[in-house]
């Protein structure tokens, strides 16, 4: 009965998502072309990684006037 037990256990442990702490990392760029860069980083705390993704994908932006930029690039680090 006990490697039973121990069997469904495992089974339902291994069935679980999977979550964890994950760090959203974004690079701004602004100025004439993008020439200046300035990185932070943001955790993302006790999700499920597609969850994670879509929370710092959430960040993204991109306009450009003329030479003048200001783009934020967020990825799951």
């Amino acid at each position: 009965m006990k490697k039973i037990l121990l069997v469904a256990a495992v089974a339902c442990m291994t069935m679980v998502s999977c979550k964890k702490d994950y760090t959203c990392e974004c690079v701004y760029e602004y100025g004439q072309s993008g020439a200046t860069t300035k990185t932070t980083t943001t955790s993302v705390i006790n999700a499920k990684k597609a969850d994670a993704e879509t929370a710092c994908n959430a960040g993204d932006y991109d306009l450009t006037i003329g030479n003048t930029v200001s783009k934020t690039e967020c990825s799951i680090k």
